[in-house]
């Protein structure tokens, strides 16, 4: 099946503690069918010193399900995303505008 969400896609949470906030999605885990967003569901972990790095209390962005994102049009509100063939390939579409992604 085709993702309907990728890596670069801008995106808005629909539901959780995050709900409203816009972001980039940064990796999508298709097996979990989860995805990192820039910014959100963030997290602190504990990291320890190295040698590269100071330690302490970092924020993280934790996997988010792709079911609580929607992409984002051209006029910044939360669309679902088709599929048709345009020119014998296989293209993703916009379902409020139609614009193609």
């Amino acid at each position: 099946m085709a993702a309907k969400l990728k890596k670069g896609d801008k995106v808005v949470v629909l539901a959780g503690k995050d709900k409203g906030k816009q972001g980039e999605i940064t990796s999508v885990f298709p097996k979990e069918n989860k995805a990192v967003v820039d910014g959100i569901n963030i997290a602190i972990r504990h990291q320890r010193q190295t040698q590269n790095s100071q330690g302490g209390r970092i924020p993280k962005a934790m996997p988010i399900d792709l079911s609580n994102l929607a992409l984002l049009d051209k006029n910044g509100k939360a669309t679902r995303v088709g599929f048709r063939e345009e020119e014998g390939k296989k293209v993703r579409f916009a379902k409020t505008t139609g614009d193609v992604i």
